[in-house]
């Protein structure tokens, strides 16, 4: 797919991971293209499911939600359903990764306090053996994928 996408949509990717409330007049300028064009683009993007979304980056703390955790799961078993429709049903569950290793899930996890956060641990580990980590700060908050660097453009 990455051979696909030019430089252009790249720079619409960037600008749009920074700021999704760009109107696509506004766009079009900073990636030096007409709003038709620039819709065109963007409209081709989302058809082709490079953008598969927009959203607003919320405080968790100014909505309630200062407790912020990293819970990894052991899931026994195959039947991966009844985690799944916990993770459906709890809005606090914001973030979770299928993964290899002793855990099979990692979960990110925010809470309006440390019993809500227990309560939450506790119905996890229905599925299996749990190990939670508290999160200090976040020094890195999520930035999506910029254009792979590749011999070429190192040179």
């Amino acid at each position: 797919m990455t051979e696909s996408l030019d430089p252009t949509d790249w720079a619409i990717i960037n600008e749009l991971q920074d700021d999704a409330r760009l109107s696509l007049t506004q766009l079009g300028r900073r990636v030096n293209l007409s709003a038709s064009a620039t819709t065109e683009r963007v409209r081709r993007l989302e058809t082709l499911g490079v953008i598969t979304g927009y959203r607003a980056e919320v405080d968790l703390t100014k909505v309630g939600y200062p407790v912020l955790a990293v819970v990894r799961l052991k899931y026994p078993g195959n039947k991966h359903e009844p985690l799944h429709r916990l993770l459906a049903e709890r809005r606090e569950i914001l973030e979770c990764l299928r993964t290899t290793g002793d855990d099979c899930y990692t979960l990110k996890v925010a809470a309006g306090s440390m019993p809500h956060l227990e309560e939450l641990v506790n119905e996890l580990t229905e599925f299996g053996s749990t190990t939670t980590n508290l999160v200090y700060s976040q020094t890195q908050r999520y930035r999506g994928p910029q254009k792979p660097v590749t011999s070429q453009t190192r040179q």
